[in-house]
């Protein structure tokens, strides 16, 4: 009898440490500051368009490229948006995955998991660098051909006209060998092209 009593504590007694273990995680990574930094990276039908301000600054080679891959009935963009996550606590905050969905003035491009561990050292700094790709003429397929070139264009910063970015985000930490996912999804914001 006090054989069970004792099993029945020491059970407890663990349910109670693991429950204050994730709350302490929870609370660790809710204290972490994430923002959108940097794009990196981008390719617009396999071109590098980072250093680019138009389709005429493109070469005679990479527009007919890019021209070739529309009339072929898609238009690839892919870039890497940079999330910065500063951690204030003393112990260190990570997650071993991520949920996210990609907005481009207000339009779901994109969508996805990263299923890497990322952890944020304490009182440090860290660049979880996202990969996005997209058909922009699936996305955008109401849209002509040069809204479309424009709008990849502005997404990479090289363009005249900001385009509005949001990502939102649902972590998964792990405590133990349990995944416990945040509690819906955060937001960030950002412009880009705003030269």
């Amino acid at each position: 009898m006090k054989y069970n009593r004792l099993i029945i504590a020491l059970l407890i007694s663990a349910l109670f440490y693991q429950s204050c273990d994730i709350l302490n995680q929870m609370v660790t990574f809710t204290k972490c500051d994430f923002k959108m930094n940097t794009l990196t990276n981008a390719n617009l039908a396999g071109i590098d368009v980072q250093t680019k301000k138009s389709f005429s600054d493109l070469n005679l080679m990479d527009a007919a490229n890019i021209t070739k891959t529309f009339l072929g009935g898609t238009l690839p963009l892919s870039f890497d948006l940079n999330i910065e996550a500063h951690n204030p606590n003393a112990t260190a905050a990570s997650m071993q995955k991520m949920e996210w969905r990609a907005f481009i003035d207000d339009i779901e491009i994109a969508n996805g998991v990263m299923d890497q561990k990322v952890s944020i050292p304490p009182a440090g700094t860290q660049v979880i660098p996202l990969r996005v790709e997209v058909d922009l003429k699936k996305v955008l397929n109401k849209e002509t051909k040069n809204a479309l070139l424009n709008f990849g264009f502005n997404l990479t910063g090289a363009g005249n006209y900001p385009t509005r970015v949001k990502l939102d985000i649902k972590p998964t930490i792990y405590v133990g060998t349990f995944p416990v996912e945040y509690p819906g999804y955060f937001t960030l914001k950002k412009e880009f092209g705003t030269n």
